[in-house]
C-alpha cells in the first residue's frame, strides 16, 4: 500500500511504478548514483512488501538497462529473452541455472548470455544486480 507522503513524493519526482523516471528513460545522456538507486529502491513498498523490487533505469527500442533489487532467498522463476543479456551482480551474492550448469555470481561478477537461454536466478545473500538486455536489429535476426 502506497501512503499518501510517498504517492505525493513519487507524483512530484514523475514516477509511475517500475519505470520509476518515467519521461527521461531515453535520453541521449544518463548519469546514475546506483547506490542511492539501491537505497530508494529498498524503502519503496514492493520491497517491503514482497522482497523484491527493480527499476528500469533506460528504455529504448533495442536496449534497456534494469536495476533488480532481491532479499535473500529472492527467485526470479525459469524464463529466456530474446535478446542477448548481461547480469552484473553489484552486491551480494547470486546463483543463475542455466540448462546444462550453475553459475555463480558474486557481487563485482558479470554474466552474459546469448538470445533464448532458459535460466532462473536466486538471490544467495540480500543482493542487487543490474540487467542489461539488448535486441538485435532486424538485420541480425534473419
Amino acid at each position: 500500500m502506497t501512503t499518501p507522503q510517498s504517492k505525493i513524493s513519487q507524483e512530484k519526482e514523475g514516477r509511475t511504478g517500475h519505470e520509476s523516471l518515467a519521461g527521461h528513460l531515453t535520453a541521449s545522456l544518463m548519469d546514475f548514483n546506483l547506490v542511492k538507486e539501491i537505497a530508494q529502491l529498498h524503502e519503496e513498498e514492493a520491497w517491503l512488501r514482497t522482497g523484491r523490487n527493480s527499476k528500469t533505469l533506460v528504455k529504448q527500442p533495442d536496449f534497456r538497462i534494469v536495476l533488480i533489487a532481491l532479499k535473500k532467498g529472492g527467485h526470479l522463476e525459469e524464463h529466456s529473452a530474446d535478446a542477448r543479456i548481461s547480469i552484473h551482480t553489484l552486491s551480494g551474492h547470486v546463483k543463475i541455472q542455466l540448462p546444462d550448469q550453475t553459475v555463480d555470481l558474486p557481487d563485482g561478477h558479470l554474466l552474459v548470455l546469448d538470445r533464448a537461454i532458459e535460466h532462473d536466478l536466486e538471490a544467495l545473500e540480500e543482493s542487487a544486480i543490474l540487467l542489461t538486455i539488448s535486441w538485435p536489429h532486424a538485420a541480425e535476426i534473419e
